[in-house]
């Protein structure tokens, strides 16, 4: 079976989309500034349990998580900020979930009002062909039910209840 360029990228990203009762500042805002509030505690890289995930808000700020006993392990950087309009986060996650500075792949996640105090956030999870062997394991578990649909379920969740 050949694959055309067109469906190599298409299986080379996960595409995930969510509508949240809150504008594009609240829904931006929850996203970046409350994280650790909404992403699971089941979804960590560090030795200690997850205390909080953060992004700092500004081009190449880390996005990391901080432990309960402190430790902190990074997981990327922000490679895009825009507020309230989108970021782009790197991943740099590899197939074994451990930090990999050579490895980028781009989570791009942009907030459209679809009326007034509703807005759609689009979420992008490319190239994931970087992770070479991993790329199908890696893209089965970001589709998979504990992958991006929900973690932004729970994002959903933790922004309708910030209102």
């Amino acid at each position: 079976m050949n694959m055309t360029s067109t469906d190599a990228a298409a299986t080379a990203s996960v595409r995930k989309s969510v509508t949240v009762n809150a504008g594009p500042e609240r829904a931006f805002k929850v996203f970046t500034e409350r994280m650790g509030a909404w992403w699971p505690k089941t979804h960590s890289t560090g030795s200690a349990p997850l205390a909080d995930a953060i992004i700092e808000p500004r081009l190449g700020g880390r996005w990391y998580e901080r432990g309960e006993d402190g430790s902190e392990c990074e997981w990327g950087k922000v490679l895009a900020w825009d507020p309230p309009r989108g970021l782009i986060l790197a991943w740099q996650t590899n197939g074994e979930w451990k930090f990999d500075e050579n490895l980028i792949t781009e989570v791009e996640i942009v907030f459209t009002e679809v009326e007034p105090g509703r807005t759609r956030v689009d979420l992008e999870h490319r190239n994931l062909d970087r992770f070479g062997p991993a790329s199908d394991q890696m893209r089965e578990a970001f589709e998979s039910p504990d992958g991006w649909s929900g973690i932004l379920a729970k994002y959903v969740e933790e922004a309708e209840a910030a209102a």
